[in-house]
Parts: structure tokens; sequence; C-alpha cells
């Protein structure tokens, strides 16, 4: 699987050069310091809705997620936009950006994270990203880590011997009701993690590549209950990662970016590989390699007729090499920002997070982003779109399994867009085995 990742990656970098050579203007501005593809610039209808100078956005937090319940708190952040005459206004959602997310929940989920991004630092090529965050988590799922995750919830608890009253359909909810009260956590296990993530971005190419590199520390602590399938598959030597350790990375990426507005795009692809390695030698517990791909696209539909309708979408495939704990198979790096497990808001939204597990997972998401208002409320601008969306995906832990049960849900979302920068998104969807809603910050993708 090493030479695999390898040609993937020569591949890759072939591609993007070839095809770089045959996009390249001769154009030069005179305004930037370096000379960024038109590709890159703001739509004049995002440009004449950014806000110069600083701007604050954030709301007190009423969040709902189904494994977490009701949230309160506050996420925002501090947008340093310059000003029209900055040669890097038209390209870019911000100058510099400072994010907070501090959040409880009625479940006891607790959160504290601050986050940075600087893009064209100093007028430069380079982009800096930062992340320090606290979570503590006790109502994380676990059904395994091969594909017999992928079975229906009455069979997999019939599989697992696990003492419970017969019920009806195969939902969620009737699975958890099912099960006696000594066994109400047999799914569950709780995490509180400490992490800092510093990344570098260098672009090239007039800034639709960038060559990534980062850095990643994580205090860990997994718990459970005695008699808990996550427990169970200890004893029996399938997983590693329960208890107290330290994980360390050593990350690195290529991205193809042309999108017009990263925050909010109409057009444009978006295309990354990226890679981390764990080792003992650098102060981790862990001997491990994980490697992820994913590919965006977003394309208007009927500019001329409709007033401004997306069809964007996201397919993504990742895979965990060595000695790597259970909770690694979930996370895949990417320069974004992490996307957590096969289930979730960020995935498979119509299955709980993370309900899917193997060492491979991958998935499909697609979304018709359709703008149908906007207004200014007290010198605030907000677009309104409706977002009807499906998604797909499964877990592998060998080529052969690529070809295991595909889960599907669908679903239909709103979206704010708040000074074109910031995303409020509603999404509620709908699976074989689920019902849920999401309230959260940016796109899906």
């Amino acid at each position: 699987m090493y030479y695999f990742k390898t040609i993937i990656i020569g591949v890759w970098l072939s591609f993007a050069a070839i095809y770089t050579q045959a996009q390249v203007s001769s154009d030069t501005s005179k305004k930037l310091p370096f000379y960024i593809s038109q590709l890159k610039k703001l739509d004049a209808e995002e440009l004449k809705d950014k806000k110069e100078g600083t701007s604050l956005t954030g709301l007190p937090r009423f969040s709902s997620d189904p494994l977490n319940g009701l949230g309160y708190g506050f996420e925002g952040a501090l947008l340093f936009n310059g000003k029209r005459s900055d040669p890097f206004y038209e390209y870019t959602p911000y100058r510099s950006k400072l994010g907070i997310d501090a959040s409880n929940t009625s479940r006891s989920e607790r959160k504290l994270a601050f986050n940075y991004d600087h893009p064209y630092f100093l007028n430069s090529k380079w982009r800096f990203r930062g992340e320090v965050a606290y979570e503590n988590n006790p109502n994380l799922v676990y059904f395994g880590v091969d594909n017999k995750s992928l079975n229906t919830l009455d069979k997999i608890s019939a599989a697992d011997g696990v003492p419970s009253t017969p019920f009806i359909g195969k939902n969620y909810e009737s699975y958890i009701n099912s099960l006696p009260e000594t066994y109400k956590k047999y799914n569950g296990y709780t995490k509180e993690e400490y992490i800092v993530n510093l990344s570098g971005e260098y672009s090239i190419f007039d800034s639709r590549m960038r060559i990534l590199a980062g850095y990643e520390i994580a205090w860990m602590n997994i718990t459970t209950s005695p008699n808990s399938r996550l427990q169970k598959d200890l004893n029996e030597h399938k997983i590693i990662g329960l208890g107290k350790s330290i994980v360390t990375f050593i990350q690195s990426g290529i991205v193809w970016d042309t999108r017009n507005f990263e925050s909010d795009p109409d057009k444009g692809i978006y295309a990354e590989i990226t890679n981390e390695l764990s080792s003992k030698a650098l102060g981790s517990h862990y001997n491990c390699d994980k490697v992820f791909l994913q590919y965006m696209l977003y394309k208007k539909i009927l500019p001329k007729i409709l007033r401004k309708t997306i069809l964007a979408s996201r397919f993504g495939i990742g895979y965990t090499f060595g000695n790597a704990p259970f909770f690694e198979y979930q996370d895949e790096w990417a320069s974004q920002g992490s996307i957590e497990g096969l289930g979730g808001s960020n995935t498979l939204r119509g299955y709980k997070q993370s309900r899917f597990l193997d060492r491979g997972m991958y998935f499909l998401n697609i979304e018709l982003r359709s703008r149908f208002a906007q207004t200014d409320i007290l010198k605030q601008h907000l677009a309104f779109s409706i977002v009807p969306f499906l998604d797909a995906g499964s877990v592998y832990n060998k080529i052969a399994d690529l070809t295991n049960t595909i889960k599907y849900s669908e679903g239909l979302g709103l979206r704010i867009a708040w000074n074109i920068s910031t995303i409020l998104r509603f999404d509620y969807a709908i699976s074989k085995e689920d019902k849920q809603f999401f309230f959260t910050f940016n796109h899906c993708f």
C-alpha cells in the first residue's frame, strides 16, 4: 500500500504540472506583488457585499446535534478585511481571521477552540493556520472497526450477543431503547482531548496550487464502561487506543484550488491529497501513516435564468496504515480542517457521528445551493439559500472491500451567508436508520 500511495502522489504532481503549463497566463498585475489567477477573483456580487475594515460575525450558539443534544455558547470570528485599495482585497475572503468556539451541551459535551487563518501573510505567498482546542465529549459511538459495522442495527445487536428486547424496525432510537439499563452505554465512549495544530501553505502556479506542511500534537484520554463494545474489542486485541496517550503528526499535502471564493464558492474546483505521519521517534505513542484525497466541484446552473444556483459536489477517500489507535481511523486531515468519521454533520448526515468505522472510508456529497433572497439588516448583509442534498459512503479495510454496502442519506438545508464570509448552516437529513437535524457554521464542504 505504501507503493500505491507513492504512485498516487507522483501522478498527482505530474497532472498538476502539465495542467498548469497549459493554463498559466502571461498577464501581470500592477497592483499585486505577484500574479494571481483571475479564476481566484471574487465575482462582482460578492465583491459588492464584502465589508471593508474589521468586522465581528458571531452568535450566541444555540446548536442541535442528535448525539450531544441542545448546545449553548458562542461561536464567531473577528475578520480583518482591509480596504478596497488593498491589492489582495478582490482575491481573498479576508486578510486574516481569528475564530472562537466555546460551547456546552445538554449532554455535557464541552468545547473551547481558538483558530487563526492568514492568507498571503505579509503580502507573501505563504498562508498560515493554527488551532488550539480542548474538547470533552461523553457521547461518541462505536460499532466496531470492520465492515460488520455496516450491518443494520438489528443484525449488530444479534451478532454481539447483547441482551436486548426485540425491536421493530432498524432505527437508532429503537435499538437504544431495546438495551437494558446496564447496557445503555454499550456502544458509547468518552473522549477528552487537548490539541495544537499548526500549518503553513505556499502558493505556486498563480495561487492555483498550494504545498502544505504542518504539525499536530494531541493529548488524548479515551474512557468507556467495562461492558462496552469498545472494551470488548480491546480485550480481544482488535483495537488499541483506550486510555491516555499522545499522538503527534507531521503533515504534508498538495492542493489544487481554482475556487473564486472559498467561504461560499460558486465556481471552480478544489482537489487535495494529504499525508499524516506519526512516529514514536517524534514523541507519539504510535507508528502509523494516513493518506486522504478529496475532490470538490462547484458549477453555476443556468446562470442567465436562475438567480444564483450552484451545483456543489465532493468525493473523499482515506486510509490509515500501521499501528494506529482506533480513533484515528475516523479522522481525516484536510487543509481546511479535519473530517471526523463516516456519519454526522460533515459526511453522511443521516447517520450518527462515526457510525461506520474501518481503516478506510469514502464518501460522496451532492448539494444544490439555490439562493432565493438577500437583504441588509442593521448594515449586515444576509443571503438565503435552500439546499437539497444527497450523501453516500462506506468503509473498507482492503481494496476488495470497496464494493461493501454503500449507505445513503438525503435531506434539505438552509444556508444564511452573513457578510458573505460567515455561513450559517441548518440541515435536516433522513436515512433508513435515523432522522437528524444540525445547526452549525460553514458549508459541509
